[in-house]
């Protein structure tokens, strides 16, 4: 049985969302498999499954979180600022537009971008609503209709009911992509993942 989608769980905040999200599109795109993206709530996540925000992480795990950064960064060939100025920055309003324009049938990977690179490459705060409605603009969308959208949308529920669905499904952290039974933790596994769509 041929699978069709891959279900992308991830947060607009996280740099390994952001280091693997540009792959994972042109990846899925040329093996001709739909994408579902879940910007999921991390916390919930991280609560039970053992996982801590950054800032209670002991210092020889965040110095080298930096240390790998820095590497994936070069190596990729990615813009990444390594302590932006709005991290940590409160993603709410951003995943539920992101989810507002996927249920609504825009193009939620490429403002998905769009928000990432806002905070890793431009150091934009996109917990404020002024960047938010310029980064959905620049994405091509009209930020009053994709707004007015959200009411009939509830994508405060569906986050919920996605975020639950990553804890069923194994999930602990982000990125993670899930091919039919198989997961895939983090954006170093892409090549794993690669390899499973072409077969």
């Amino acid at each position: 049985m041929t699978v069709q989608q891959v279900d992308y769980f991830g947060a607009l905040v996280s740099p390994w969302t952001y280091l693997g999200h540009e792959r994972l599109v042109a990846m899925t795109t040329a093996a001709g498999v739909a994408v579902r993206f879940c910007p999921i709530n991390l916390m919930p996540v991280f609560n039970q499954t053992g996982g801590l925000p950054l800032a209670k992480r002991a210092p020889a795990r965040q110095a080298y979180r930096m240390q790998e950064l820095k590497r994936w960064g070069a190596y990729l060939e990615r813009p990444l600022k390594l302590e932006p100025k709005f991290f940590p920055a409160d993603e709410t309003e951003a995943a539920l537009l992101t989810i507002t324009a996927r249920e609504t049938g825009a193009n939620d990977l490429d403002l998905a971008g769009r928000f990432m690179r806002a905070v890793w490459e431009q150091e934009r705060n996109i917990s404020d609503p002024a960047t938010i409605d310029a980064i959905v603009a620049e994405a091509g969308m009209d930020v009053a209709d994709l707004r007015a959208k959200m009411a009939a949308v509830d994508p405060a529920a569906i986050r919920e009911r996605e975020t639950a669905e990553a804890l069923e499904r194994g999930v602990f952290g982000a990125p993670t992509y899930h091919l039919g039974d198989e997961m895939f933790w983090g954006q170093d596994r892409l090549d794993f993942l690669e390899r499973r769509l072409k077969g």
